[in-house]
């Protein structure tokens, strides 16, 4: 008993060491990542002029708003970075001015409606507004879901990137009961969530949550590893739901099982709910019990992040909240899988299309890759397992996928499997259309010529049929032949962050 006293002691010992340790990292990480209060005093200064433009040119001509106040991280959350400062400026609009011009109108023709109105509001009203000021430059129309106004203010050196957004201000209870009516009607509410319920110790630990999730190169729609990453207002929820950065980092291995559910509703009972069915993490959005905020965090990236987490906890390291340029892929560290490596560089031609917009385009290029190339039609194996990753590098206008494939090289002639030998309805045509059949395992069997038998020639007729509009295409050929830096760097994360998390 007293042996087993002294190694819990001592393991009591080492965890405190290694808290304290972490603690101590977490403080001096703090303090470079916090803004300071000369950069909050400039953004409230901000918001004050852009409300008195706005206001103004509301007032010429006669539109009516709600309010005018700043969501997101710089808005009453107050979760911004330092020197990361973008900032959302949201309009509320009154939507029972609006409603009588949807009614009777199908879902689609509502929503083209209610986009109509909105972009009306961005030229006549925002842009106008934003025109007339010296101080504000680059004002362009932006498609999410609706349209908004992208604009940039610099002054002093200084340049802060504005998201001017109109919104439907509904009541709490209507978007409980219905769901909003334009994807970003929760937002404002949102903001109030976690204004309410996160001390301003937590909101520094969103903070250095964020920054993590950055270091890793998994945070936003622009996350090089996977889809998409952690976004700000998942991170406030781990903060909300595990209480510190500590306990979530303690928790992060559980999260694709166990999961946040703000009504209290088990995993089982989630699961039930069709459109929870396939997720395979869930964090229910306190706003809206019908939402997942994590269904567009991608695998790749809470793998990535998992795996640094658990090298932190083990041995931790302020480089661990260092965010650093992606290096560029070097073929000599990965001979033994050269072979299996492959680049599609992919050029954007049009600035007016959005970056999320043509991000989609390669990855569904992707997927349709690995649907097509993993199997043959007859589902028969065709180059075996393909994993592919996306990074795009919005201010180049170039988008790269990487791929690996597991069997670049393949028989010219594969077996095909036809229906039971004892299926007699079947077998006869089977018979008559492939005269050199033969029987196995109590199946008709053909062999059959492929179309492609290497890999790259596969690709090259895929992307020749389906490259993205608006684009032009760099180069498709091994990995060694890449042709940009963020060709290399797309393979860099490939091989570094993706493929060792896969069975490969």
């Amino acid at each position: 008993m007293e042996r087993i006293r002294k190694i819990r002691s001592l393991l009591d010992w080492y965890d405190n060491l290694i808290m304290n340790e972490i603690n101590k990292i977490l403080y001096e990480v703090l303090k470079e990542i916090k803004p300071t209060q000369e950069e909050l005093t400039f953004l409230d200064n901000l918001i004050e002029k852009l409300k008195k433009i706005l206001e103004k040119k509301a007032k010429e001509l006669d539109i009516k708003f709600v309010s005018i106040e700043p969501q997101g991280s710089t808005g009453i959350k107050q979760t911004q970075l330092k020197n990361d400062s973008d900032l959302d400026l949201f309009i509320g609009l009154d939507y029972n001015l609006f409603k009588h011009n949807y009614e009777g109108l199908s879902k689609n023709k509502r929503k083209q409606a209610i986009k109509k109105d909105l972009l009306d509001y961005c030229n006549k009203w925002i842009k106008k507004s934003l025109e007339k000021s010296s101080s504000f430059s680059n004002i362009t129309l932006s498609y999410a879901e609706h349209p908004y106004v992208q604009v940039d203010y610099k002054k002093e050196g200084l340049t802060i990137n504005l998201d001017i957004v109109l919104y439907f201000d509904l009541d709490l209870e209507f978007i409980k009961k219905k769901g909003p009516i334009t994807a970003v009607d929760r937002s404002p509410w949102h903001g109030r969530f976690i204004q309410d319920n996160l001390s301003s110790e937590q909101r520094d630990d969103v903070r250095l949550l964020k920054q993590f999730f950055k270091a890793c190169n998994c945070y936003g729609d622009k996350s090089p590893v996977g889809r998409i990453g952690f976004i700000g207002y998942s991170s406030e929820l781990l903060i909300y739901h595990f209480l510190n950065i500590i306990e979530v980092f303690k928790n992060f291995n559980n999260l694709d099982k166990n999961p946040l559910d703000y009504y209290g509703r088990e995993k089982e009972e989630l699961k039930k709910i069709n459109h929870f069915k396939n997720e395979f993490m869930i964090i229910i959005d306190p706003i809206d019990k019908n939402r997942n905020v994590a269904s567009s965090i991608s695998h790749e990236a809470y793998k990535y992040c998992n795996h640094q987490i658990s090298k932190f906890l083990k041995k931790p390291d302020k480089k661990y909240f260092k965010i650093s340029e992606i290096p560029e892929f070097t073929i000599e560290k990965f001979k033994n899988i050269s072979s299996n490596l492959f680049i599609i560089e992919i050029k954007g031609i049009n600035r007016k299309t959005h970056y999320t917009e043509l991000r989609d385009k390669v990855f569904s290029l992707g997927d349709y890759i690995r649907n097509q190339g993993e199997k043959e039609f007859t589902h028969e194996s065709k180059f075996g397992d393909i994993i592919f990753g996306i990074y795009f590098e919005k201010e180049r206008d170039e988008y790269n996928l990487a791929i690996f494939c597991e069997n670049p090289l393949v028989s010219k002639i594969y077996e095909r499997q036809g229906p039971l030998i004892m299926d007699y309805k079947h077998n006869s045509k089977f018979k008559e259309k492939n005269p050199y059949y033969f029987e196995k395992d109590g199946f008709l069997w053909t062999k059959t010529v492929r179309k492609h038998y290497r890999f790259i020639d596969f690709l090259k007729e895929i992307v020749d049929m389906r490259i993205p509009k608006n684009t032009n295409l760099i180069n498709i050929s091994e990995a060694d032949k890449t042709k940009t830096i963020s060709g290399r760097r797309s393979l860099y994360i490939l091989t570094h962050m993706v493929l060792p998390f896969s069975k490969y």
